[in-house]
């Protein structure tokens, strides 16, 4: 079985090592990615790992996130070009492993049956951590219990799919059709583990560029997208970083969510990474940056 995963990345030096490593561990055979206007380390990175000859990659110059568009190409070209069995459309934020734990994708999807040419995959949320030097998986051990978000809304699931050089991914990567895919399945032998909100300087760039990218986009309508949409007008307005530190949640408050379930600790991503040596090397930058993803790479 094959399994590549396709990529769209935009200013994640701070995460995108630590992802592409995590799902090489995982079980992914290859990695096509899309940087779209990219201004930190994120193209080197992708390049360094383009050399190794594990990762194929492009730059994307419109600033209107046709997200849509550019992950069904890729998802396109990895069953056309690069054999895939299955697929995965991920973002550099999203950890995808089996329900109980890192481990071997392709286990699981071996597992699927013939008919079924997809897999919606439930998405946990860590909390917002208080800004740090750490690491974010150090720094992010607390999350959502289930997929019920604290304001009552549900975060919704992403979907895998068997390779088909006719697919169709809508935006978001919640959904996958194609000619020779099947019907989609909900599962509960995979997990996504995402990490949103990991300092107010990643977040407000995130929400400054792909907010301005949602506003150009005269394509989609404006129900999609809509946290993006809502936080960047609160950085227009200057209230962006308000809302960051409201969501950061006092020690009383986790504890309240710990005991009445809503919250769960979760040191699964923290373990992987600190049984990696190269992770923790002593000397590292310590914020996910060009040291982090330097020492990465000497495997």
């Amino acid at each position: 079985m094959r399994l590549v995963m396709t990529l769209l990345v935009r200013d994640e030096e701070d995460i995108l090592a630590a992802n592409l490593e995590f799902h090489r561990a995982a079980g992914v055979d290859h990695v096509i990615a899309t940087d779209n206007l990219s201004e930190d380390a994120t193209p080197d990175i992708l390049e360094a790992y383009a050399q190794q000859g594990w990762l194929t990659w492009r730059r994307e110059t419109d600033d209107d996130y046709s997200q849509h568009r550019w992950v069904t190409r890729m998802a396109r070209e990895a069953a056309a070009e690069h054999g895939a069995d299955w697929v995965i459309n991920n973002d550099a934020d999203e950890f995808w492993m089996p329900a109980s734990g890192p481990g071997d994708l392709t286990t699981v999807l071996a597992q699927v049956p013939p008919e079924v040419g997809g897999l919606k995959v439930p998405r946990v949320e860590f909390l917002t951590g208080n800004d740090g030097p750490e690491p974010f998986y150090d720094r992010l051990t607390v999350r959502l219990a289930d997929s019920i978000k604290p304001d009552g809304g549900r975060l919704p699931p992403k979907v895998l799919h068997r390779a088909d050089p006719n697919v169709e991914v809508v935006q978001g990567n919640h959904g996958a059709s194609g000619p020779a895919i099947g019907p989609i399945a909900d599962t509960d032998q995979l997990q996504i583990l995402h990490a949103p909100h990991r300092t107010y300087r990643q977040l407000a760039n995130k929400i400054e560029k792909g907010g301005r990218a949602y506003a150009n986009n005269q394509e989609l309508p404006q129900r999609l997208g809509r946290r993006w949409r809502e936080l960047y007008e609160r950085y227009q307005a200057g209230t962006l970083e308000d809302w960051y530190r409201e969501q950061i949640l006092t020690e009383e408050e986790v504890a309240e969510g710990l005991e009445d379930g809503r919250f769960v600790v979760d040191h699964r991503l923290r373990d992987f990474f600190h049984a990696q040596a190269t992770v923790s090397a002593p000397g590292d930058d310590g914020a996910g940056g060009a040291g982090r993803w330097r020492r990465l790479l000497r495997r």
